[in-house]
């Protein structure tokens, strides 16, 4: 198990969770960030921060501080 900000660019993970009780974590669960989804890492932004991400079909950016809230498993 890691956190979604650990993964490179074209990584695969599950979603276990979210970490937190606030309102950042309920706006993560609300874009999609539940548990049981399948995220890929399509890339960085040049210094590393934001990442975007693919899932439900869409892209989505999020802050690293934000990714490292998100507990995954990496595809197999």
């Amino acid at each position: 198990m890691t956190t979604l900000d650990r993964l490179s660019p074209t990584q695969c993970a599950r979603v276990l969770g979210v970490r937190g009780a606030d309102g950042l974590t309920q706006r993560l669960l609300e874009m999609g960030l539940i548990e049981g989804t399948n995220v890929e890492v399509v890339r960085l932004a040049p210094l590393g921060d934001p990442m975007e991400l693919r899932l439900h079909g869409y892209h989505l950016s999020v802050r690293k501080s934000e990714a490292a809230r998100v507990e995954v498993e990496p595809c197999s």
